[in-house]
C-alpha cells in the first residue's frame, strides 16, 4: 500500500503491481492480468502451473526398475529422469539375455512429449523401451543333422541354380 495525502487527510492507494513481481496465479488476477498473461507467466515459469506441478510419473512394467511408485519429476528434469528410466530397461534386456544364453540383437528407446493443456508448456511425459533379444538353443537334434548332412557329403547338393 501507498499512503498520501488526500483531500480529507491520509489515503491508501493500491500500488500497481509489476506482472514480474507476481507469483502465484491469485496474485495475477488481483494484479489485472488477464487470462493470456497469466498463461504466459505460467509457460515462463515465473507462476507454478498446478498442473505440472501434480504430474506423476510411474512405471507400468513387472521389471525391477526405478518410478514403480509414482513420483513427481519437475518439467525441465523430466526429460534426463525418462531417459535414465529407459536405460535401465534396455540394461536389464542385456541382463536377461546374458543370463539365458542369448544375445541382444536390437534396442531402442522412443521418448513421448505432450504439452500442458493448462499452460501450454511441452514437457517428457514418458518413454518406451524395445529390445529384441536372440536365445541359442543346445539342440542336439539340429547339430547332429548338420553334422550328418556334412559327413555324408549332401550337404549343399541341394542347389537352385535358375534365373
Amino acid at each position: 500500500m501507498i499512503y498520501g495525502v488526500g483531500r480529507n487527510g491520509f489515503v491508501a492507494f493500491q500500488a500497481p503491481v509489476s506482472p514480474y513481481a507476481v507469483t502465484n496465479e491469485q496474485e495475477a488476477k488481483e494484479a489485472g492480468l488477464n487470462n493470456a498473461q497469466i498463461r504466459g507467466l505460467k509457460k515462463a515459469g515465473q507462476i507454478e502451473c498446478t498442473t505440472c506441478a501434480n504430474r506423476m510419473y510411474q512405471d507400468g512394467s513387472d521389471e525391477n526398475v526405478s518410478f514403480k511408485s509414482a513420483a513427481h519429476v519437475s518439467p525441465t528434469a523430466a526429460g534426463a529422469a525418462v531417459r535414465a528410466h529407459e536405460g535401465e530397461h534396455v540394461s536389464n534386456a542385456y541382463k536377461k539375455a546374458a543370463m539365458n544364453n542369448g544375445k541382444v540383437v536390437s534396442t531402442g528407446v522412443a521418448i513421448h512429449m505432450a504439452t500442458c493443456p493448462e499452460c501450454g508448456r511441452s514437457y517428457v511425459s514418458g518413454g518406451t523401451t524395445y529390445s529384441s533379444i536372440k536365445y541359442y538353443e543346445d539342440n542336439p537334434y539340429g547339430a547332429n543333422a548338420k553334422s550328418m548332412d556334412a559327413a555324408a557329403g549332401i550337404a549343399g547338393q541341394k542347389i537352385d541354380a535358375r534365373v
